[in-house]
């Protein structure tokens, strides 16, 4: 299985929402950041062939998606940013009507509905009401339905949005459980959400894709524009104001420790840390030509994404 987005555009009016973007998708888990706005939902729309493109197209296996219909649709599952659902059906009836307009036999729907709903911890919750669901459990449900075809490709936007921490954390572990041997597209704008189960990471900005790459590579390539400084604590909220922080943790004696992102030291007595993705996120969405800025000291570069 291939997905090629070749030169993929979408203009609403004057308005380019996605700006000419190439890659080439193939099983493992991508990770789609970007801030709200950046063009992610209409690049997943267009993957699922709910949008179609202004110019440029998206192949499967060599083949538009256009052009393969209902057989392109059968290898899909797609949880939207808020999934449509029947707040008087139980689980269960939602489930099987999914199943149903999936084109699973009545028999094949309702052993693999029970069986998915035990997977994502709803087991027992079969015959409750959607209404009564926590968030965490209806998004918990949104991924058993986009995965209820055993679907090759699987596109999820914005899944772990409102949800609390430990719901976050169950989420990305049954994500990454149902990526064996599929395409998984995630996008978000929580770091955190595709930080340890990402095997891509692709960051857009102004719709396109303006950074790609493994997390470690990318990660790798911020070594030596992180920093910390221990400060007193009546200068921290001006300093973070000022500098691109990541995090200002005070501690006694009335001191604090900043840490930043920066070219260069910008605070006297600042040490370099290790870099992590969200320190590379903050960085590259600071400005307005991220890709430009992270040219390294000797020769390092980002890898810029590929565009047509």
């Amino acid at each position: 299985m291939e997905l090629t987005l070749d030169r993929v555009t979408k203009r609403f009016g004057p308005k380019i929402a996605v700006d000419r973007v190439s890659t080439v998708l193939t099983p493992g888990v991508y990770g789609l950041l970007g801030a709200n706005g950046a063009g992610k939902t209409t690049l997943m729309r267009m993957i699922c062939g709910v949008l179609r493109p202004t110019s440029g197209e998206v192949r499967c296996d060599g083949v538009p998606i256009s052009r393969r219909g209902d057989g392109y649709r059968a290898l899909l599952g797609y949880l939207p940013q808020d999934f449509g659902y029947y707040p008087e059906f139980t689980s269960l009836d939602f489930m099987e009507y999914m199943g149903a307009l999936k084109g699973l036999s009545r028999r094949d729907a309702r052993d693999r509905s029970l069986a998915l709903l035990e997977r994502v911890g709803l087991k027992g919750e079969e015959r409750r009401r959607i209404r009564t669901f926590s968030g965490g459990m209806r998004q918990r449900l949104g991924i058993a339905q986009a995965v209820l075809n055993d679907p090759e490709v699987l596109v999820l936007d914005e899944p772990t949005a409102g949800l609390d921490p430990k719901e976050r954390v169950r989420f990305r572990n049954l994500i990454s459980g149902f990526s064996q041997d599929k395409i998984v597209l995630l996008s978000t704008h929580i770091v955190s959400d595709v930080e340890h189960i990402a095997d891509e990471i692709l960051m857009m900005r102004a719709g396109s894709v303006v950074l790609a790459g493994a997390p470690g590579e990318l990660v790798a390539e911020a070594q030596g524009k992180v920093w910390e400084a221990v400060v007193p604590a009546v200068r921290a909220e001006a300093l973070e104001s000022g500098l691109c922080a990541s995090n200002v943790r005070y501690l006694d004696g009335g001191s604090a420790l900043v840490r930043y992102v920066a070219d260069a030291p910008e605070v006297e007595g600042s040490q370099p840390v290790a870099p992590t993705l969200e320190d590379l996120y903050l960085y590259v969405f600071r400005s307005e030509s991220p890709a430009a800025r992270f040219e390294g000291r000797g020769g390092s570069h980002f890898k810029e994404a590929r565009h047509g």
